[in-house]
């Protein structure tokens, strides 16, 4: 039953459940590993807005503090032009014009190093507070009085710097951010231009800056005027001293807003806000490992949550899998158990698929049981058809030649002998019709050719010897009878037959490695070993005379008893004689194991056991 459903036992359940869970956990791990990248990159992206836009809210804050205290600064020099200077002339007020820019800058002295008043030649009108310039100072070559003067309208704010103009009595100057503008001077009624100096503290401008320089991450902010000159730096000093760089001549020319650049191999983004009235630029900058830094935490939360997920698809995997390979693993271990040999129930469950698919197999297996069964009584059937059809080729040729045998005794008178020949003849067609029977006894079949050998001697005079040298084991073992008779009718026509008082048939019977062998052994002329070859395969060799059938009808009727195992071995040597063997399986004879044999059954079940 093997050879129809042998590719079943290719599949392994076991192989199928770890297959489909293997295949379902790569797909669901493949979409989660590409979900957790797009997750990843997702936060990434939102990481860094919110980064960029938590430094444009913090830079707006900073940007109106800034604002304001500009604007305070030139509230206050708006105050002390229009309010002390322009409508005071000084040839006759200059104690008032003092006293009121005293008054402010008491007022405001906490944002203030001092308020200075110069006309067009760079000489000192007026300062608060009081102080004496020093000597030989170029007021006209500094820079926040050539922008004023240039600049009229406008007002200039100056980078920081240390104002060193007047003497210092506790010998201490400060760093200072200078507020310049162009102002109108009145004195004995005549105007002159000149310049109004207002000196802020840089240290609240630096204070301010301190505040959001905080960050130990990388990320910092500075502040440079319109051209690019820095205003503010956490490493001002280096970068004054040429101990580092900054890309703010760059960042002086961008807009408001964020943008990528690459500054001495760093990839960063920079945001720029501009501060109102002066021109100044606010710059924040984020190098890009800042945003690497701020994704860690987001990495292993996103690895945890992965390796999470993926604990609980491999749950679910083995769920489904078991789920859906558990109908097919029964319908398997079913058919399985009835290539066994067993008979049990196909199984029938699951889905509508594999519930058909069960119905299919049960179906197959009936009509299959119900196909070797016709098969098998055929095949017995036609064994014994051609059993019989053989055992009849033998009994009229034979019977022929012993009546012809008697006719002849009796013409010659010879009535002893022909009264012995009937007595043989009689025993030998009582064993050769066993009551119907294909299988008797190897002592019924001895028998059967001894009588025979009896009436062959009679007729041909005894020209030959004839000796049964069997051993007494093997008479109550089964065999198909009328096999010794065509041989031994062989050995005498074509071995004996035509030798003078010399010669010589050996019957032998023997059991060996659960075998019955009977042999019969002749000392006549043999053949040659290509001639001895073709006996059991060519039957028309032997048509000249005796049986006609021949060996090949024997060897044929052993096969088909008890397998193409068995039958008939021929040895033979020109000049030394024949020897034809005999193997049987060695068969104790029972009713039980005749009808077996006489129904084919045996042979019937070695054919089902060997393709198991």
């Amino acid at each position: 039953m093997n050879k129809y459903f042998g590719p079943l036992k290719k599949l392994k359940p076991r192989g199928m459940q770890s297959t489909i869970m293997i295949v379902f956990s790569a797909i669901s791990l493949s979409i989660m590993l590409i979900l957790g990248v797009v997750m990843y990159f997702r936060f990434s992206v939102s990481s860094r807005e919110e980064i960029v836009q938590s430094t444009q809210k913090l830079m707006e804050q900073t940007g109106e503090k800034l604002e304001d205290y500009l604007v305070s600064m030139r509230r206050i020099s708006d105050a002390v032009y229009y309010n002390v200077i322009k409508e005071s002339d000084f040839s006759g007020q200059s104690q008032d014009i003092q006293e009121g820019m005293n008054l402010l800058y008491e007022a405001n002295r906490d944002n203030l190093r001092s308020i200075a008043l110069y006309n067009s030649y760079g000489s000192l009108v007026a300062a608060e507070p009081v102080a004496v310039q020093k000597k030989n100072s170029d007021v006209t070559g500094q820079e926040w009085y050539r922008q004023a003067m240039s600049e009229v309208e406008n007002m200039y704010f100056s980078v920081p710097h240390i104002q060193n103009l007047f003497e210092e009595t506790a010998a201490h100057y400060y760093w200072v951010i200078s507020l310049s503008r162009a102002v109108e001077l009145t004195e004995n009624g005549n105007t002159q231009l000149g310049v109004l100096l207002v000196d802020m503290d840089y240290a609240n401008i630096s204070r301010m800056m301190k505040q959001i320089n905080t960050s130990n991450n990388g990320q910092y902010y500075y502040l440079c005027d319109k051209n690019g000159e820095i205003i503010y730096h956490n490493r001002q000093i280096q970068i004054r001293d040429g101990l580092g760089s900054e890309n703010s001549q760059a960042a002086a020319g961008y807009k408001d807003g964020v943008y990528d650049e690459t500054f001495q191999g760093e990839k960063r983004k920079v945001v720029v806000n501009t501060i109102s009235y002066t021109g100044w630029k606010l710059v924040g900058v984020i190098p890009y490992s800042v945003f690497t830094h701020g994704m860690v935490n987001m990495r292993y939360f996103i690895a945890m949550l992965m390796l999470l997920m993926a604990m609980m698809l491999v749950m679910i995997n083995r769920v489904v899998s078991v789920r859906i390979s558990r109908p097919i693993m029964k319908l398997n271990h079913s058919v399985m158990e009835y290539e066994a040999g067993e008979k049990p129930e196909i199984y029938i469950g699951g889905s509508q698929e594999i519930r058909h698919l069960g119905y299919s197999i049960q179906s197959s297996y009936e009509q299959i049981d119900s196909l070797m069964k016709k098969i098998v009584q055929e095949q017995t059937e036609r064994r014994k058809s051609e059993l019989e059809a053989l055992q009849s080729q033998i009994n009229p040729h034979f019977l022929y030649n012993a009546l012809e045998s008697l006719t002849w005794m009796i013409e010659g008178e010879r009535n002893a002998d022909a009264a012995f020949m009937v007595t043989q003849l009689a025993k030998l067609f009582r064993i050769s019709l066993s009551k119907g029977n294909t299988v008797i006894t190897v002592e019924d079949e001895l028998q059967h050719a001894q009588s025979y050998m009896n009436i062959q001697k009679i007729r041909y005079k005894n020209a030959f010897s004839v000796l049964f040298d069997i051993d007494p084991a093997v008479a109550e073992y089964c065999t198909v009878k009328l096999i010794l008779q065509p041989i031994l009718e062989n050995a005498i026509n074509y071995g004996v037959s035509g030798l003078d008082d010399c010669g010589e048939i050996r019957v032998t019977g023997r059991l060996q490695e659960g075998m019955v062998l009977l042999a019969v052994e002749d000392n006549g002329m043999g053949m040659a070993e290509e001639e001895a070859s073709l006996v059991l395969t060519d039957s028309s060799r032997v048509h000249k005379r005796g049986s006609g059938v021949g060996l090949v009808n024997v060897n044929t009727r052993i096969q088909l008893l008890f397998g193409r195992e068995y039958g008939l071995t021929v040895e033979s040597e020109p000049d030394e004689g024949t020897r034809v063997t005999i193997r049987i399986p060695a068969i104790p004879y029972t009713e039980e194991n005749r009808q077996i044999l006489e129904k084919g059954d045996l042979f019937s079940r070695e054919e089902t056991d060997g393709e198991k």
